[in-house]
């Protein structure tokens, strides 16, 4: 059974939870433990002379698991021979050799480079047509009787709590059949399709019966995008609004996830509940702020009885009355609130975010996308600038496939007009809007841009960018793209972080000398681009760290679209007047590519300048409830100690 050194929960702390879950450092780790378990049961398998048979899940989570056991094939020699494999589902329609297939998938990242048997493979079949999808739903489910039944199934879990494509309504006894997908669901895989509009709307999935029926269920889920629908899962009623929480009542299932992923569970999130603690600061403030949210009262209005009722009678006891906790948590909180993100000069710091030494410093911004340093932190940038500090941004990567093929065209075609015009035919340039233009007009779905596309497509985000920064006030020796090699893949999927990525951000982190780095910290998805980035400066800080001009450097975190640091984390809070609202609104405008149909929307209908603005006034009148002063909107920032 799967074990992690990292969770060393009782029984008596996981009351709260219906179905066993183990909580891993991170994906790697917990990877690396399914992967041991899979392993031990193919050579148990293989001691009596029998077959394996796996239920195999796709998408970013598994992608670990799947490296752990193409390592063990080729370094350790587990065998694959004995294995028969059945996939859980395939979107339909959906050709078997499109780069969107769970075919290639599969064949990618497992079936080619282990020793398993090609007719021991099965994954739905997403070209049949729909006459023929009913009888051969049935003979895959027979093939699993005949074998008796999946030693082991993996699965993944989506946002709405779906399994396999078992989306919200489906229920317990739901057989293998064409599905309708959930829009939740097609938004979460439009990213991978360029598109909602080119995002498939159906699915052959393998039934919640089948799943259920597994003699093990190991559910893996990683990143703080996964921890509501895993506390919903592990903790809530069984219902079939969340597929997943039938696997409360499977004999033998276990939720692998991350810390990220467990960040909402109850022994998590509010231990005081579950088990005496140690009262801290940090869990204290977490405690207090929490409790005057749930009731809707200022942090000064909390009583005694308001902590005794509500579980935190312990702390009462070692740090009471309330008021005493009150007033310091108050202050705590005040002292986050700062017009001066990068210190006010001449001023007491001692109880101040930043420092007030230098007065004038070099902060340097890091964008993973050409849009997110406006998006996430605009107030403060210009902030940074107007009052007086040396300002840096850099863009890490260069977005290119986040503009659409229409916008990449328009912009292509009005330069070969342009060209036309006025007689330039034989340019290296001209050849290369020409052949971005050809290939546009005939591009099929299922096609990757071709390098003059992207090129394109970054020049655009480029453009939008440097308008941006100099829109803030900065010069163009202040404007830095990087377009960090790990990017330019091409498709949504990137290269792991690699050294000639680290060592491009350390190199300009040794130029800049800055007093400040700010870095997106968007932690959501653990394979994303702004994870991946900020990997990179965490990787590059850390070995820079023994150099002179590190001591006085100070790093802090802030975050992009689709979240906001918890309001017990924020460390920094920049307030915005409502004119300064309308001035960041301004800047991100300066993206038009990404208005007006964003390539990757997400869930969110709403545009980037609408979420940046509701997130930012929604933390603003959180400092409101709990007591603080009332201001338009804030922007929030947690420090990073390296």
């Amino acid at each position: 059974m799967i074990k992690s050194s990292a969770d060393k929960a009782t029984g008596f702390e996981k009351r709260f939870e219906n179905v066993d879950t183990v909580v891993f450092e991170d994906s790697i780790a917990a990877s690396k433990a399914v992967a041991n378990e899979i392993a031990e049961l193919i050579k148990l398998k293989q001691s009596k002379n029998e077959n394996c048979i796996l239920g195999l899940a796709t998408g970013s989570t598994p992608k670990g698991l799947y490296a752990e056991l193409v390592r063990l094939h080729k370094e350790e020699g587990l065998s694959f021979k004995n294995v028969i494999s059945f996939n859980l589902d395939e979107y339909y329609p959906m050709e078997p050799d499109s780069v969107y297939s769970y075919v290639r998938f599969m064949n990618e990242r497992l079936f080619n480079h282990v020793d398993i048997l090609p007719e021991n493979v099965h994954i739905p079949d997403g070209k049949l047509s729909k006459e023929e999808i009913s009888a051969y739903c049935n003979a895959y489910e027979a093939k699993i009787e005949a074998l008796g039944g999946i030693d082991l199934q993996v699965l993944g879990i989506g946002g709405n709590g779906h399994i396999g494509f078992n989306e919200s309504g489906s229920l317990q006894n739901s057989k293998t059949r064409l599905v309708a997908l959930d829009h939740i669901t097609r938004v979460a895989a439009s990213k991978d399709f360029g598109g909602l509009d080119k995002t498939p709307r159906t699915a052959i999935t393998l039934g919640v019966k089948k799943i259920m029926e597994a003699k093990r269920v190991v559910l893996m889920a990683w990143g703080e995008g996964k921890s509501n629908i895993i506390k919903a899962s592990v903790e809530g009623q069984v219902t079939n609004q969340v597929p997943a929480s039938f696997l409360q009542e499977h004999r033998n299932a276990t939720f692998v996830i991350d810390k990220s992923a467990s960040s909402k569970l109850t022994r998590i999130d509010t231990p005081w509940l579950v088990e005496k603690i140690e009262w801290t600061d940090k869990m204290a403030r977490k405690a207090v702020l929490g409790l005057a949210l749930s009731l809707k009262k200022p942090i000064l209005m909390l009583t005694d009885a308001d902590y005794i009722e509500n579980g935190m009678s312990d702390l009462l006891a070692d740090s009471g009355p309330a008021y005493d906790i009150n007033i310091k948590i108050f202050n705590k909180v005040q002292q986050t609130i700062t017009g001066w993100p990068g210190g006010k000069p001449n001023a007491d710091d001692s109880k101040r975010p930043e420092r007030a030494e230098p007065a004038k410093k070099r902060a340097l911004i890091f964008s993973p996308h050409p849009d997110d340093d406006i998006i996430s932190m605009g107030g403060t940038f210009k902030r940074l600038q107007e009052q007086g500090h040396d300002v840096h941004v850099a863009y890490q990567t260069s977005g290119n496939i986040a503009v659409a093929d229409d916008e990449a065209l328009r912009f292509a075609a009005f330069v070969c007009d342009y060209n036309e015009k006025f007689g330039i035919k034989s340019s290296e340039a001209t050849l290369i809007y020409e052949k971005a233009v050809d290939f546009l007009k005939n591009k099929k779905d299922s096609e990757i841009d071709i390098p003059e596309v992207r090129y394109i497509k970054g020049l655009i985000r480029k453009g939008e960018a440097r308008a941006t920064a100099q829109f803030v006030g900065l010069p163009d020796e202040n404007i830095h793209f990087m377009e960090l090699p790990f990017y330019e893949t091409g498709t949504i999927e990137k290269n792991p972080i690699g050294e000639e990525d680290i060592k491009i951000t350390m190199d300009l982190i040794e130029e800049i000398k800055p007093h400040q780095i700010y870095a997106a910290g968007d932690l959501a998805d653990p394979h994303g681009t702004h994870k991946v980035c900020l990997d990179a400066i965490f990787e590059s800080v850390k070995r820079l760290k023994e150099k002179p001009f590190m001591d006085d450097c100070w790093v802090w975190l802030y975050r992009g679209a689709w979240q906001e640091w918890g309001i017990d984390e924020i460390e920094m809070a920049v307030p915005m007047s409502p004119g300064q609202v309308l001035e960041k609104r301004h800047g991100i405008f300066k993206h038009q590519s990404q208005k007006d149909g964003v390539v990757f929307q997400g869930s969110d209908s709403r545009e980037f300048w609408q979420r940046a603005e509701d997130r930012n006034r929604e933390t603003a009148e959180l400092y409101h409830q709990l007591g603080l002063a009332h201001y338009a909107a804030m922007e929030a920032f947690v420090r990073w100690i390296f």
